[in-house]
């Protein structure tokens, strides 16, 4: 079942970054290669995208690990998962990414 919405809020304190539009989108499965070992971090460049100057990104890793962003651009980012354990190893896999503006 689709819908079509017309009305978009945003809370108090915050704004959006573009007057015109909301940005919403998601990029599922996206793979990751494997650790190189114990509390290694694996990167990844997401890219191919057409994003706004401004943009948050969301990550879900699928696996115990911690994730953060960096090198953003407008065609792309990077994702950096790191084992929340030291002694862990990354498994090969995939990551979910939402992207908002």
């Amino acid at each position: 079942m689709s819908f079509e919405s017309h009305t978009v809020s945003a809370p108090d304190g915050a704004k959006p970054q573009l007057n015109d539009r909301v940005v919403l989108g998601s990029i599922i499965g996206v793979a990751n290669g494997a650790g190189g070992g114990a509390g290694a971090a694996v990167t990844v460049a997401v890219s191919g995208l057409k994003l706004p100057p401004k943009y948050a990104v969301v990550v879900n890793p699928g696996q115990d690990a911690t994730w953060f962003v960096s090198a953003k651009t407008a065609i792309g980012f990077n994702v950096t998962l790191t084992p929340r354990l030291a002694a862990n190893t990354l498994a090969a896999g995939s990551f979910d990414v939402v992207i908002t503006a």
